[in-house]
């Protein structure tokens, strides 16, 4: 297990480096000056020229690159133009945020997959079945930004049961959790679903009905158990989707998270905060894409010696 562990981190570590140089590339091609836009149209020349050397943006991209890297591996993000502050504590004080709702989501997709997939499995074909396949269906083609508004129209505006935005308390959780999970729950519906219809099918299942085990010991003991790695998979990956998927949903909700702060920092063109920003939610992608990783060598004990 261990050299199964040291393997997967040495891999990852070229990984990392290759989502720090995309960041680093992507944001030096985005069009617009920002120290014009600081400064404003009317800035004179001078100070165009003076702000931009004291920011070290007149140097060459691969001198911009190296000092990245070094200022990366001592824990150094920079400095936000908008702010005046340190990268890394603006994004200190948001990414929690963005967590919180992230793990919601997840929590709140994953307890509503499980046990509908099992039960859209029990019967194939059934009604039960084609209406939860319905149901899924629509919910994997309602993006966020449909979705969202919706939500708040009928549950804030008409009905006045919750808050539209912000997060002074458990109440403002709900709309937004339930908007970024509910795509990911119709995936992992149909997940579970074609697990469980494919290892019921197994001999083994068939061995432990004739043993005269009860059916919902069959289900959740051997049959679920056994078709959870994809699932796990598609975990790890849509882990990485809220991330990226926050952003819309903290716009809508006006929640106070990285993505929201991404957004504010694009439109200022705040080169070190969207840097930052990008380099958090992909570090933070490709981490959980290692956790599942290792989580599938704690399913299925065969992969740790593959």
């Amino acid at each position: 297990m261990r050299s199964f562990i040291l393997r997967r981190l040495l891999l990852t570590l070229p990984v990392l480096l290759g989502v720090v140089t995309l960041v680093f590339s992507f944001i030096h091609l985005v069009p617009g000056d920002p120290v014009q836009i600081m400064l404003g149209e009317g800035a004179q020349a001078a100070d165009v020229e003076q702000l931009r050397q004291k920011l070290g943006l007149d140097q060459p991209v691969l001198t911009q690159y190296g000092r990245y890297l070094t200022d990366l591996l001592s824990g150094n993000l920079g400095v936000s133009f908008r702010f005046g502050e340190p990268v890394a504590q603006i994004i200190l004080s948001r990414f929690p945020a963005t967590l919180q709702l992230a793990m919601l989501s997840l929590a709140f997709g994953a307890l509503l997959a499980m046990p509908t997939g099992v039960l859209a499995a029990r019967k194939p074909g059934g009604w039960l079945d084609r209406t939860l396949t319905s149901v899924t269906l629509l919910g994997i083609s309602l993006p966020n930004f449909v979705s969202g508004p919706i939500a708040i129209i009928l549950f804030s505006i008409m009905l006045g049961w919750l808050p539209v935005s912000g997060r002074a308390g458990p109440a403002h959780f709900i709309l937004p959790a339930v908007t970024l999970g509910a795509s990911l729950s119709a995936i992992l519906t149909r997940m579970v679903r074609a697990g469980m219809i494919e290892e019921l099918q197994e001999e083994y299942i068939k061995t432990a009905r004739a043993k005269g085990l009860s059916e919902t010991r069959v289900l959740l003991k051997h049959a679920l158990k056994n078709s959870l790695i994809p699932v796990v998979t598609v975990l790890g990956l849509q882990f990485g989707t809220l991330l990226a998927g926050a952003i819309i949903t903290e716009t809508i909700f006006a929640w106070p998270g990285i993505g929201r702060l991404t957004v504010q920092a694009i439109n200022s063109r705040d080169y070190p905060l969207v840097q930052g920003c990008l380099l958090v939610i992909a570090c933070t992608y490709v981490i959980v894409n290692l956790l599942t990783d290792l989580a599938y060598g704690l399913l299925d004990p065969r992969i740790k010696y593959q």
